[in-house]
């Protein structure tokens, strides 16, 4: 009897660990959705995988609510062997979060490096007929306040500016017409304030990223007790 009453506190305590992962995968599928609004012109001139990472927190996210469903259900049940399922599917989410953040680490230096020299081609390529990479160009240099990459002489190499001067997004001023006058544009390159950008923000992601991670690292401990709990005991839903 006491054995019984011994699981049933273990369930209890289970449950209140389970409960807050779909509100640790909300927490991620937001900020999936808020990288994709506000950081999806850096991604876009990284590459065109770069693009995807946003979903792949939007993915993470859906993955884990929906685990949570599942863990809240096994414990509710008392199932020895979905609560086991349910603890494994948790490790390989945690060790995929493990291994995407030692590599965003040790690669961080080539991200830097991609984003400029990708940023470099857009401008060479720059048209200002609506393809993606051009409108990037234009929406960094609007919101940022700069001008080229590592400043506003940069567009002086580009066939754009030997037809048409600098691109209107370099001004100063709002509905300016800079073409050939460096007075009228930003000095500062974006480089810089677009790096110092994605570090801030992708550190907040970091963060949020490490916190679910004690969690998922909880609630596997929890699972994994509850289920040698339930099989030892031979435990019963009345």
């Amino acid at each position: 009897m006491r054995g019984a009453q011994s699981v049933c506190c273990r369930a209890e305590e289970s449950v209140n660990g389970a409960g807050p992962k779909p509100i640790t995968g909300v927490i991620l599928l937001a900020v999936g959705i808020w990288g994709k609004v506000s950081l999806e012109n850096y991604f876009s001139l990284l590459n065109e995988k770069a693009t995807n990472v946003p979903f792949v927190l939007i993915g993470t996210g859906t993955v884990i609510i929906l685990l949570g469903t599942f863990g809240c259900f096994a414990t509710c049940r008392a199932s020895a062997w979905m609560l086991k399922l349910y603890a494994m599917f948790l490790t390989l989410i945690f060790l995929v979060e493990l291994v995407a953040a030692i590599v965003g680490f040790v690669f961080r230096h080539e991200i830097k490096n991609s984003f400029k020299n990708n940023y470099d081609k857009a401008l060479k390529q720059y048209n200002a007929t609506g393809d993606y990479r051009s409108d990037a160009v234009d929406k960094i240099q609007n919101t940022l306040h700069c001008c080229g990459v590592t400043d506003y002489r940069d567009w002086k190499d580009t066939n754009y500016y030997s037809e048409k001067g600098f691109p209107k997004s370099c001004c100063k001023l709002e509905g300016c017409s800079p073409q050939r006058d460096a007075d009228k544009v930003n000095n500062e390159g974006c480089f810089i304030k677009v790096m110092t950008i994605i570090e801030s923000e992708m550190g907040v992601v970091a963060g949020i990223s490490f916190g679910v991670a004690c969690f998922q690292l909880i609630g596997i401990s929890l699972a994994y007790c509850l289920s040698r709990a339930i099989t030892n005991n031979q435990y019963e839903i009345v």
